[in-house]
Parts: C-alpha cells; structure tokens; sequence
C-alpha cells in the first residue's frame, strides 16, 4: 500500500480550512443581524472553549504548549484577528463585490510571498493556477457583472488590501513557527475573542442572539472559525503552501454551490466558468503533487 507523504499529508489537511469555509455564507445568513465584531468575539470564544476542551483531555500538562514565543503570539493573533477587522472595515467603506474582490487576492499573494521562504521554489504553474482562482472568484462574486472601482471607496478598498496582505503574510510567515504545536492555536482563538470584545464594546451595540442564532455561531465557532483554523495552521506550516493558496479559491466556489443547494442563490453560467476556472487552476498548481503521485510506484 502506498501511504502520502509527511508534505501531501499535510497538504490535503489543510485543505480541509477551505471545506470549512465554504460554510460561512451559508451560515451568515442566520446572523447577519448580530454586528460583526460580536460576531467575530462569539465565534473564537466558541473555538476557544471547545479547543481548550480537547486539549484538557491529555491533562493540564498540554496547556504547556500555549508557552510559545512572544512572536508566534503576535503573527497568529494579528492575522487571526486582523484578517476579520480590516475585511468588516472594508465592507463598510467600499460595495462588497469590489471589497471582497481585493480582499481574495491573499491566495494569490500566498503563492507569490512563498518563494521568500527557505527551500521553496516558484514554479509558472503555481502563478499561472493562482490567476486563474482569482479570475474564477471574479466570476463568481461578481456574478459575471463585472466591477466598478469608484475612488470615493478608496478607504474600503485600502482596507481590503491591508486584509489580504495580512492573511497571507500570516500564512506564509507561519512555517517560521513550525515548530509551534497546533494546540497553541487555542490560545491564539481565544487572544482574537478578547480584541474581538474589545473592538465591539467600542464600535458597536450589542444584539442578543435568538436560539437559531446561538446554534449558527455555535457551527461557525465549531468550524469555520474553529478547526478551520488549526487545520491551516498545520497545513501552512508543515505542507505545500503554494497548493494551499490556490486551493482557496474554492471556498467562494463551493461557497455557492452549497447556497444554490440550499436555494438560497441562483444557479448562472458564472457558476459554470468560475467552476472551470477555479478547478483548472487548481490542477494546475498541483501539477507537481499530481506528477510525483503518479510516478510513485
């Protein structure tokens, strides 16, 4: 039997974050009352409770590895908690097709920083695939309609940027702290729930969610915003990173396959060629996995 390697193992389980994520939509749709920053503080408190519960399990000496360095403490917590602050900014400063468009420029930036990191190699294919995700999600969060960029939201769309460039920063920089045991992502949950608080109290009334609330920041704190990110921690740290980033560009394809499903969006022929777009690239990218698994004996 042939097994995977340590680097496609690691791949293919970070993969699992974009599965995760592709949920989101569908899940925003029962909160979308609740203000985003309580949202964002609900959903790592839940992550941050349920993880520190699986982590208690091999006993109070496995809360040893939340000790990590002021550095890993920073980059993680900035990016989990940057990410979600700089992209709320932008959609309250610029139309959400154009922020959103900005803001899912990180996979393709993921691929390009990847070439600063020690022993890896950019290759025209891993570039080539990454353009064609983000042509891909163009479609899709467009709706074919295409964009109308208006300078008057250039502080919307300053923020989006600064949000993309920060996920994939924090993507990238994270292999320097491969070292860092996934578990101390609980810790890094629960330092985004407290800015999270932090950034509401400040910004935003709160809401009392209703029960079907309650269970929706239940499943997203759970997934998307729970083992979505400890699984692309790992992955980003110990697999094929420039595979990663454009495997990310099938959360928004995915994203509405599972909307139309749910007949919450309709089917378009932008679905089709955001489909074809988005999976080519990313065969594309993969071209190398793909290769050495065929040529495995």
């Amino acid at each position: 039997m042939t097994f995977l390697d340590p680097k496609t193992k690691a791949t293919l389980i970070g993969t699992i974050a974009v599965l995760l994520w592709a949920l989101l939509a569908l899940f925003t749709t029962v909160v979308k009352s609740i203000p985003p920053f309580q949202l964002v503080s609900l959903c790592f408190s839940v992550a941050t409770v349920f993880s520190a519960a699986w982590i208690s399990r091999r006993g109070p000496g496995a809360f040893r590895a939340l000790r990590q360095p002021v550095g890993a403490w920073v980059l993680s917590v900035g990016g989990l908690f940057g990410y979600h602050f700089f992209y709320f900014v932008a959609l309250a400063n610029a139309p959400a097709v154009d922020a959103s468009l900005i803001a899912y420029l990180w996979p393709l930036f993921i691929v390009l920083l990847s070439a600063l990191l020690p022993g890896e190699r950019l290759r025209w294919y891993h570039v080539a695939g990454a353009v064609c995700g983000l042509g891909g999600a163009a479609v899709l969060v467009s709706k074919g309609q295409g964009f109308d960029f208006d300078p008057a939201f250039a502080a919307g769309y300053g923020a989006a940027l600064a949000c993309s460039i920060l996920w994939s920063g924090y993507s990238v920089l994270n292999r320097r702290y491969r070292a860092v045991p996934v578990e101390a992502v609980c810790g890094f949950c629960g330092g985004a729930a407290i800015l999270g608080f932090i950034t509401h109290s400040l910004m935003e009334s709160w809401v009392t969610p209703d029960a079907w609330q309650w269970l929706a920041i239940a499943g997203l704190g759970l997934g998307p915003v729970g083992i979505a990110f400890f699984v692309w921690d790992y992955g980003t740290k110990h697999g094929d990173i420039q595979v990663l980033g454009v495997s990310a560009y099938a959360a928004p394809l995915l994203s509405t396959l599972i909307l139309i499903v749910a007949g919450a969006a309709p089917a378009s022929p932008a679905v089709i060629w955001g489909c074809l777009l988005i999976v080519g690239g990313a065969v594309l990218a993969s071209k190398n996995i793909l290769i050495r698994r065929r040529t495995t004996p």
